[in-house]
């Protein structure tokens, strides 16, 4: 045999190889703390044993089952979280670790089938966050970033997919413009083989702020009320007339009491005034006040001394 037939034969030979052992192994999936099924096939009967077995440092029995004994799960890392259908040949391994990563064959009938499971047990994904850069304050423009290794897709509130572009080191990263409406909203989802996360909503309107703070006009308006006021309080005292312009026109109101503390007057002196008031009011024009009557022994200022 010449030797390009010989290199051609020896090249068909190890691709069949690697084709037909591809073929016999099967990638599974699982996450930390969830469950995990695989290995379902046709039996053909008689069946009279079923074993799992875990390949990794160590080959490690993971359940067996057989007409005699039924179902056993001896090691303790899948024991009370390992169950076999004896019908199927089908596991399932709940609140899976880490640890359960690795390949698995199965036995039937005390014979190792040729088809191998590989599992790989991932770490639950974590709710993405947005990140959000600016070129600068009075950017047109920004960034969202979603940073993780993972697969990512962006999404609008429309629901359409986003173009997107590579943040380096890792993640993908958007470009949003200040015009559109404001109720627009961007959203970062990431997915893995098992499951898929998605971020909270960013909205348009929360990263093109319109007339500044919100805290700023309140304050504003605070102040001016506070000016208006000291104002008010100094032309009351130094101005005569806007003084009695004001308390002839608010006398008969709540307000006077607060231009009599204005004034200086204090509570006794505003009640005592206005008791003096009503009895100068109760008295009939030109009649004297009665006098006050004299205790025994006093003599009337107005008597004739004796």
């Amino acid at each position: 045999m010449s030797l390009p037939k010989y290199l051609t034969t020896v090249f068909c030979a190890l691709f069949i190889t690697i084709g037909a052992a591809s073929g016999q192994e099967e990638k599974v999936y699982g996450e930390v703390g969830r469950s995990v099924s695989f290995g379902a096939t046709s039996l053909n009967p008689p069946v009279s044993s079923i074993i799992w077995k875990q390949k990794s440092e160590l080959v490690i029995k993971a359940i067996e089952w057989d007409e005699a004994d039924g179902v056993n799960a001896p090691n303790p890392r899948f024991k009370d979280i390992t169950t076999l259908d004896n019908t199927t040949g089908q596991i399932t391994i709940t609140t899976l670790k880490s640890e359960h990563s690795g390949i698995y064959t199965i036995d039937i009938n005390s014979k190792e089938q040729g088809k191998r499971f590989m599992l790989e047990v991932l770490p639950p994904l974590p709710k993405p966050v947005i990140k959000i850069d600016r070129p600068d304050e009075n950017s047109v423009f920004v960034y969202l970033i979603c940073e993780y290794s993972e697969t990512i897709i962006w999404y609008n509130s429309a629901g359409e997919k986003l173009d997107v572009k590579d943040h380096i080191p890792k993640g993908k990263f958007i470009t949003v413009h200040k015009n559109g409406h404001p109720d627009d909203y961007y959203t970062c989802t990431i997915k893995n083989e098992v499951s898929e996360k998605t971020s909270d909503k960013v909205f348009r309107r929360d990263l093109f702020e319109e007339g500044g703070s919100p805290w700023i006009v309140p304050v504003v308006i605070l102040i001016l009320i506070l000016v208006l006021i000291i104002v008010f309080v100094i032309l009351y005292k130094v101005w005569e007339t806007f003084h009695k312009i004001v308390h002839n026109n608010l006398k008969d109101t709540p307000c006077i009491v607060i231009l009599n503390l204005l004034d200086g007057k204090n509570s006794e002196d505003i009640q005592s005034g206005e008791e003096s008031t009503k009895m100068t009011n109760a008295q009939p024009d030109g009649e004297p006040t009665d006098p006050k009557p004299l205790e025994s022994g006093e003599q009337n200022e107005n008597s004739p001394k004796k």
